[in-house]
C-alpha cells in the first residue's frame, strides 16, 4: 500500500511559506504575521442565527447538504444531521469508531469511514450495514444512484450498493509511493462517476468502473517521493459540464467532464480545493493570497493579499461574495468582483478547516473544536 503523507510532510511541502520564513527568521524580518485585518467594514448585514456542538473535527470532514439539511460528523464516531434554517438536530447516531472520512449522503443514505478502516453507512440513525476496506480513505463517500462510491489511499476504487452493502466493483490505478492525508476528488457529473487519481481525473462508468477518459492535470516531478507527490485536492468548481479542479501545489485547471478534454491550466500554488461561479474560478494559495481566474480561459482576474499568512479554508461561493474561514475562527465574505473586504464574523477561536456550506438561506460554518454556526443575512 502507498505510504501516507504525514503532516510533517504536508507542511514540507507547503514550500513558499516555509522558504520565506526560514528567510524571515535569518533576516529577523516578522514579514509573515498577518496583517492587521482593520476594522470590520460591515458591508453586509449578516447575524449569527444559531449555534450547535459537534466533537472535535480531527479530519477532513465535508459538511454534506441535502435540501434543507446539512449532515456532520465529529471525531467521535458522531454522525448527525442538522436542519440549517434552525440549527435543529433531526437525527443523530454513534458509529462506534472515530471517524476519518466522511461525511457521504444523499438525504436518505450517508456514509463515514473509521480509523479502523470500516465503511459504515446508515439510513437516518439506523446503521444498516459496515463493510472492511483494504486501505486507508480520507475523502468522504459519494452516495448517488443507490450506490456508495469510496476513493482509497491506495488509488482504489469501490462501489457498494448502498441497501445491501453488497461490492459491486474495485477498480485500481498504480501510482506514486505518497499520497495526501487529506480528501480527494470524488463526484459526479451527470451519469459519469469523477475521480482524482494523482495528477489524473478519471470519468468512470459508475455501474463498472471502466474508465471512460483520462485527463491529466499534473505529472510527478523531481528525484524522490516527495518531490513527485501529485494529487487533486477536494473542492471542485461546476458550471454544466465542465469540472475545475486543483493538483496540489502544482496547478489549477479546468476539464470537459462530457469530453474528457482539459480546458485550461494554470500553475498554482495551493492546498484547498477551489468554488466558482458562470464567470470565475476562485481559490487560496499556500501564502492565503486569494485568486479569480476567468473561468472560460484561466486569465487572472484579480489577487488579494489581505489575508495573507491567515491559514485560509476552501473558499464558498455566495451571493456576491467569496466566503472564506481563517486559521483563528473567523470567516471573511470578499467581493466576488475584486476581493475587497465586505464584512467579518467571529466563531470559538479555532480554525476553520472545514469549506462552509449554505442550506436554506444559511451559511453554516465548522470549527476545528466542534463549533457549528449558523449565520443568516439581517
Amino acid at each position: 500500500m502507498a505510504n501516507i503523507c504525514s503532516e510533517a510532510t504536508l507542511r514540507r511541502f507547503l514550500g513558499l511559506v516555509l522558504v520565506a520564513a526560514l528567510s524571515a527568521c535569518a533576516s529577523g524580518s516578522d514579514s509573515l504575521k498577518p496583517a492587521d485585518l482593520g476594522a470590520n467594514p460591515a458591508l453586509l448585514g449578516v447575524r449569527a442565527a444559531w449555534t450547535s456542538k459537534i466533537a472535535p473535527v480531527d479530519f477532513p470532514l465535508q459538511a454534506k447538504v441535502t435540501g434543507q439539511t446539512v449532515a456532520l460528523a465529529g471525531a467521535d464516531g458522531t454522525v448527525l444531521s442538522l436542519d440549517a434554517r434552525n440549527g435543529a438536530v433531526l437525527w443523530r447516531a454513534q458509529v462506534g469508531a472515530p471517524i476519518a472520512a466522511g461525511v457521504g449522503s444523499d438525504g436518505r443514505f450517508s456514509a463515514v469511514v473509521t480509523r479502523a478502516n470500516e465503511l459504515v453507512v446508515l439510513e437516518a440513525e439506523q446503521v444498516l450495514w459496515r463493510s472492511a476496506l483494504t486501505a486507508q480513505v480520507f475523502t468522504a463517500p459519494l452516495v448517488a444512484g443507490e450506490r456508495v462510491f469510496v476513493l482509497g489511499a491506495d488509488r482504489s476504487v469501490a462501489a457498494f450498493d448502498a441497501k445491501t452493502g453488497r461490492k459491486l466493483w474495485q477498480q485500481q490505478r498504480p501510482g506514486e509511493a505518497l499520497v495526501l492525508r487529506q480528501a480527494g476528488i470524488l463526484t459526479a457529473v451527470g451519469n459519469t462517476l469523477v475521480v482524482g487519481l494523482s495528477g489524473h481525473l478519471l470519468g468512470m462508468n459508475p455501474l463498472s468502473g471502466s474508465t471512460l477518459w483520462d485527463a491529466t492535470l499534473a505529472a510527478p516531478r523531481g528525484t524522490n517521493d516527495i518531490e513527485r507527490l501529485v494529487d487533486l485536492v477536494a473542492g471542485s468548481s461546476r458550471q454544466g459540464n465542465e469540472l475545475c479542479v486543483r493538483a496540489f501545489q502544482t496547478a489549477v485547471g479546468c476539464v470537459d467532464a462530457l469530453r474528457g478534454t482539459l480546458v485550461w491550466k494554470r500553475p498554482a500554488a495551493g492546498a484547498v480545493g477551489l468554488q466558482g461561479d458562470e464567470l470565475q474560478v476562485y481559490g487560496v494559495e499556500g501564502d492565503s493570497r486569494v485568486l479569480a481566474w476567468q473561468r472560460a480561459t484561466g486569465e487572472p482576474v484579480w489577487t488579494s493579499d489581505r489575508l495573507r499568512y491567515r491559514g485560509l479554508s476552501s473558499p464558498l461561493v455566495l451571493g456576491r461574495s467569496v466566503v472564506i474561514g481563517d486559521a483563528t475562527g473567523l470567516v471573511h465574505f470578499l467581493s466576488r468582483i475584486d476581493g475587497t473586504p465586505l464584512t467579518r464574523l467571529s466563531t470559538d477561536g479555532s480554525a476553520i478547516e472545514v469549506t462552509p456550506v449554505v442550506a436554506a438561506g444559511t451559511l453554516v460554518v465548522v470549527t476545528r473544536n466542534g463549533g457549528v454556526y449558523g449565520f443568516q443575512p439581517e
